[in-house]
């Protein structure tokens, strides 16, 4: 067994970027800039008012009150063509561009104005009230860098920096495959020792919240010909992650097929699968393996339900995000305060279904389940992250800090 910190090198090492495309900044929403992004614009293109109120001299308002004459108006959309000169003033809106010769804005609730002339009745001094051009951003600055998931805060910052197009990662196209004779799809008829098969369907949901787009071969038989054709419909993907088949038994047949180790030695598709590890000193999800079907990168997941949830968030997420050009996880971890003592760990890294809850102080508390079967897929579902337990981690009383692996990306859970 290799430990979990090695397994993620090899599987975020053993995959590479996928290409670019273009798209408009209406499908954007969650895509990943493949480039950076330099504005095509100043913003604001000029020094324009914050304020409605009056455009003026500064230096005819520093004693007040004092009447000016007014000479126009100034509106977002247009502007004031003449210039503001001693004595004299331009009504303005919010937004309006500046006019010539005015170096402050008094605003309109210290004023009284009779259409002709304006009372300040408040000194305003230069620069009051004006944003100058290119205060937020001025043409050719890079504002938005390459690796980038954008939210709608970012797509509305490209659009202000005159930007209707954005290069961005094409979604990886990740296949399926499930294997087992003893599941089905949820509404097929149902044998007596059968049972519903939940994680192609869970795993194809997460691959698609993390940018991804799902190819959901089906479920291969425990036999080695049904397995091969089911796997050489992979051809093509990105990524082929398989569910179930990887552990020891005489039925867990997709290390033997993918290996060409089966009675005809075949592979699949004439290649036979590189193997990098085959087993991970973690729970749950030791029997994980990762290799490569020619160039396919293959992650072959547990297919115990729990198990093979945490090992994708553990493995395939930050795959994914490498993928995707999506820049590395730096810096410490999330911790949190335990809620709950915990034994002695062994040499595997645990990682607990935990709830999160703010205590009286506000200090999040992480309480690690207590049973962890990995067949309790309901308490996977409930769970708000995995407590994470390094190997031969010493008994943890409540109240200690540990780190913790929260299961959303987002406000979107996994």
């Amino acid at each position: 067994m290799i430990s979990v910190t090695e397994a993620l090198q090899r599987v975020t090492s053993g995959v590479r970027p996928v290409g670019g495309e273009q798209v408009g900044l209406a499908q954007a929403l969650g895509r990943v800039l493949a480039t950076d992004v330099a504005a095509r614009v100043s913003h604001p293109p000029a020094a324009v008012s914050a304020m409605d109120g009056y455009a003026v001299r500064a230096a005819d308002v520093a004693q007040v009150p004092v009447t000016l004459k007014l000479i126009g108006e100034s509106a977002a959309g247009g502007g004031f063509d003449g210039a503001v000169g001693e004595g004299q003033a331009v009504r303005i809106f919010t937004g309006a561009p500046a006019p010539e010769g005015a170096d402050a804005i008094v605003m309109q609730e210290v004023t009284d104005s009779d259409g002709q002339t304006v009372t300040i009745k408040e000194s305003s001094p230069e620069g009051k009230f004006i944003r100058p051009a290119g205060m937020d951003f001025a043409t050719g600055e890079i504002l938005l860098r390459a690796g980038t998931a954008l939210t709608a805060r970012q797509i509305g910052l490209a659009a202000a920096m005159n930007v209707p197009w954005l290069m961005v990662r094409r979604r990886p196209r990740i296949a399926i495959l499930a294997t087992g004779n003893e599941v089905v799809m949820p509404g097929d008829p149902l044998g007596p020792y059968q049972i519903i098969s939940s994680n192609s369907l869970a795993l194809a949901a997460y691959i698609t919240v993390l940018g991804g787009e799902p190819v959901n071969l089906g479920i291969a038989g425990d036999d080695e010909c049904s397995l091969r054709r089911r796997l050489e419909d992979a051809a093509g993907a990105d990524l082929l992650v398989t569910i179930g088949g990887v552990s020891v038994g005489d039925y867990d047949l997709v290390h033997k097929v993918l290996g060409g180790e089966g009675p005809d030695g075949e592979g699949v598709g004439g290649e036979k699968m590189n193997l990098d590890f085959f087993k991970v000193a973690m729970r749950p999800g030791k029997p994980l393996i990762f290799g490569h079907l020619g160039p396919m990168p293959v992650l072959g997941l547990p297919g115990n339900p729990v198990s093979a949830g945490v090992t994708s968030v553990v493995f395939l997420r930050p795959a994914m995000e490498t993928m995707l050009g999506m820049p590395p996880r730096d810096g410490p971890a999330p911790t949190a305060v335990l809620g709950r003592g915990l034994p002695r760990n062994d040499q595997r890294q645990d990682y607990l279904r935990s709830t999160l809850a703010h205590d009286q102080a506000g200090e999040l508390i992480a309480t690690p389940y207590g049973r962890q079967d990995s067949a309790m897929m309901a308490r996977f579902a409930d769970a708000h992250c995995l407590v994470v337990r390094p190997p031969h981690a010493e008994a943890a009383k409540a109240g200690e800090r540990v780190e913790i692996l929260p299961l959303a990306r987002g406000t979107v859970s996994i």
